[in-house]
């Protein structure tokens, strides 16, 4: 049996957005609530959960992990602590995909404007309804619910296809794209799912998908009301009859680990295609030279996945070998990212060395040649990124970046010899001004180093050996002495 993909689904966060346009907002003091502010934010983001009785309630979770909450006269708050009977809510959905919050123990619906909102509306106009924008990021792996199995791009058959075991390739890699209150899944190349199945290279209508919740899991709801579900054998994905979801049609979205490939001193690809020792003694990219790299929150070091599922171990002699199917202190590896070039530090307390006949064996004491490796990461030709303070995108009226967006721009990643190009929609390269600045109209691409340093997070160093960081003002700059918390995003 295949191990599963050892990810739990993503916590479903996200802003709610008023008729006027403006995000519910919990603020830091007095557990106030508002809705005045103009984009989605750290205060701006509410987690969903489920009551664990009743799947029809739901808790409504703030920032600072108060709960949502009506008295009797339709008063709101966001101070308490925990799931009291004031804090549940019921989501009526409507056939624009916006949603009204029903208290359940009052059955008054909640809504206003700025600074005056209520719970205490008999029914539904305008003013309590709420648009629904994802807060986390866009880019994950989809798994049926049904079928346990991920979805991919299946180049052959034109299509989504939903039958793989564990999400592998870029294939697998899935945008939401977020357009006018509704969501369009992008394939890794670029194209759009329409809802009869087909790939299509522009968005537009059947390409528009509404999101609703269910027992914590996603419908995708198309314009005609029906829900994607995988039909036939290859679970091609694509709108079925339903027009109220059931298991089939539920989805979860899943962390997508960074997928690399490693090229060892003597320029030949890390492979197991001759057995499970490691050996860098192959010319081309297949699966057997693809691995997941998952590292761990707490210590930082990184384990190695192959698509079998199976984790580079340490064996005797220093030996490497992809035969453990369970995470150990054996199958953890200390990466050091060096310029344009990592090294690999075994449990042993040894460096990974390649062999005269490519055989890969942690026995070395120090960093020479020989213990150089180029990674390259292949599951992210299209880039998003966010930071602790919101997404990348283009400022609108200069060349420079701003990182403190709602909004993300879709930026390409093109690998050059250990560095990478980043590159905007307009075929313009990222650089770094005499001022410090990033701007993105560069003519001739200028090279970046990568590093994955935390699970999720990755840091951008610029040739100067300064770090991509984004300032006070929301301005990314490229002047960051090391890769503290401004200089990490989520991609």
């Amino acid at each position: 049996k295949m191990p599963s993909n050892g990810n739990r689904p993503l916590k479903l966060q996200f802003g709610l957005i008023n008729h006027e346009g403006r995000y519910l907002t919990a603020e830091t003091f007095g557990f106030k609530v508002n809705a005045s502010a103009p984009s989605l934010k750290k205060k701006q983001m509410w987690t969903l959960e489920q009551d664990s009785q009743d799947a029809q309630v739901v808790y409504l979770r703030s920032h600072l992990g108060r709960y949502l909450a009506s008295d009797k006269d339709g008063i709101v708050s966001c101070e308490a602590d925990g799931h009291n009977s004031d804090c549940r809510f019921l989501i009526v959905a409507q056939s624009d995909g916006r949603w009204a919050l029903q208290s359940e123990q009052y059955l008054r619906f909640f809504g206003g404007s700025r600074d005056y909102l209520s719970c205490f509306a008999q029914a539904v106009t305008d003013a309590e309804l709420w648009a629904v924008h994802l807060a986390l990021h866009p880019q994950a792996n989809l798994l049926s619910v049904a079928r346990k199995r991920y979805a991919h791009l299946s180049m052959e058959d034109g299509e989504i296809a939903v039958d793989l075991n564990i999400p592998w390739g870029v294939a697998a890699l899935l945008t939401l794209v977020y357009l006018d209150g509704k969501y369009c899944l992008k394939t890794c190349d670029g194209r759009f799912l329409g809802n009869d199945g087909k790939l299509l290279t522009q968005s537009g209508r059947v390409t528009a998908y509404t999101l609703e919740f269910k027992c914590g899991k996603l419908a995708f709801k198309d314009c005609e009301g029906k829900y994607l579900s995988p039909m036939g054998p290859t679970g091609t994905l694509r709108s079925g009859r339903c027009s109220k979801p059931g298991k089939d049609e539920l989805f979860d979205l899943e962390e997508s680990h960074p997928q690399v490939v490693l090229i060892a001193a003597n320029g030949r690809y890390v492979s197991i295609r001759q057995g499970v020792s490691l050996a860098a003694n192959q010319e081309d990219e297949t699966d057997t030279e693809t691995f997941q790299m998952e590292i761990d929150r707490d210590t930082k070091k990184s384990t190695f996945r192959s698509s079998q599922g199976n984790y580079w171990a340490l064996v005797a002699h220093g030996g490497v070998q992809t035969t453990s199917t369970a995470v150990s202190a054996d199958t953890m590896f200390s990466v050091e990212w060096l310029g344009h070039k990592v090294a690999l530090k075994a449990n042993n307390g040894k460096y990974i060395c390649t062999k005269k006949n490519g055989q890969l064996l942690a026995v070395s004491d120090s960093i020479g040649e020989d213990e150089l490796l180029t990674l390259k990461l292949i599951n992210r030709p299209m880039l998003i990124l966010r930071g602790e303070n919101g997404f990348i995108c283009r400022h609108r009226n200069s060349s420079t970046l701003d990182a403190s967006r709602s909004v993300y721009d879709i930026f390409s990643l093109e690998f050059s010899g250990g560095a990478y190009h980043i590159k905007g929609a307009d075929g313009r390269f990222w650089y770094v001004n005499g001022a410090g600045l990033v701007c993105s109209d560069g003519e001739a691409p200028e090279a970046f180093s990568l590093e994955l340093l935390e699970r999720g997070r990755l840091a951008i160093r610029a040739k100067s050996g300064k770090y991509l960081r984004g300032d006070q003002g929301g301005t990314l700059k490229g002047d960051g002495p090391g890769p503290s918390s401004s200089a990490l995003w989520e991609y």
